[in-house]
């Protein structure tokens, strides 16, 4: 076990950044563009913090059961805390994470509920209530932008942003899963709430069947709805919140456009052309300006 009260000395490889940086670039393009705008003695942390999230939400493809999966989460709760097997640091996510969590003083806890949460995307079990969905989403995506505010924060007595961070999560990821759905439906995964599907007379089957009906689009509605509320509620809450923090919140400011773009009239269970990366690149630099704003309604 690592010896907690022994002073840590980062050992950060210039390799370890270059390959969370190309890996997040690659695989999770919001986040990377959000990071350019955070200033660059900062950016080393947010890249390594959001490589180990692509690292743990491509879990399941790199699996072939639920159990292996298991195993491949429990390495990272026990490299967080000293105790795997083998050199922690010659993965380069791991020994770059290591290096934010203590240089920045990241509560280990965050990590170790996200990677809870994350069972849930091993196993084909559906998503029992929109309670429930919104826990899952604070607890992973709503986490991430918690931990990116403490390490951009210059002001740790500043008005808190934990709320703000709550609702801009949920917001995030029903929004991703709903771009997500029509994958998750060919591989029979249900993130739509079972009292949702249950409102519009349908069931976990109706969710994944690949036929769409009004039900089922009314339900997927509700969804964006839920979305679009803690949209709101994220804005409202970030009022006086520290400038710094802003680049954690800025792949908010794609949610808007990526539901007008679901909303268009189209088969559920195919996917909705994306925006291209020069758009979705415009609508974060844009949204800077929206989240200054935002910030400076007090």
């Amino acid at each position: 076990m690592l010896q907690q009260d022994k002073p840590w000395q980062p050992m950060t490889d210039a390799a370890d950044i270059a390959h969370c940086t190309e890996l997040v670039r690659e695989l999770d393009r919001d986040r990377y563009i959000a990071d350019l705008f955070a200033p660059v003695d900062k950016r080393g942390a947010l890249l390594a913090l959001h490589a180990f999230n692509v690292e743990i939400a491509r879990v399941r493809e790199a699996i072939t059961n639920p159990m292996a999966g298991e195993v491949r989460l429990q390495w990272w709760s026990e490299a967080l805390i000293g105790g795997a097997r083998g050199d922690v640091r010659a993965n380069p996510v791991a020994a770059a994470l290591l290096d934010a969590i203590h240089a920045h003083r990241l509560p280990r806890e965050t990590f170790f509920a996200l990677l809870d949460a994350r069972i849930f995307d091993l196993y084909d079990d559906p998503m029992p209530t929109v309670n429930d969905l919104e826990g899952y989403a604070g607890e992973t995506s709503s986490a991430l932008i918690r931990l990116a505010t403490l390490i951009l924060s210059e002001d740790a007595g500043g008005i808190d942003s934990a709320e703000a961070a709550g609702h801009a999560g949920v917001a995030y990821a029903v929004t991703g899963l709903l771009r997500a759905f029509p994958i998750h439906a060919r591989r029979g995964q249900c993130y739509v709430p079972l009292d949702l599907l249950r409102k519009h007379g349908l069931t976990r089957d109706d969710a994944v069947s690949g036929k769409a009906s009004p039900a089922l689009r009314a339900a997927l509605a509700d969804l964006r709805a839920l979305a679009r509320r803690h949209y709101e509620a994220a804005l409202a809450a970030l009022a006086g919140v520290d400038p710094a923090e802003l680049p954690a919140f800025l792949p908010l400011m794609l949610v808007p456009g990526d539901l007008a773009r679901m909303e268009r009239p189209h088969d559920p269970f195919k996917a909705v052309p994306a925006a291209s990366p020069l758009s979705r690149t415009w609508r974060l630099w844009r949204g800077a300006s929206v989240l200054r704003k935002a910030v400076a309604a007090i």
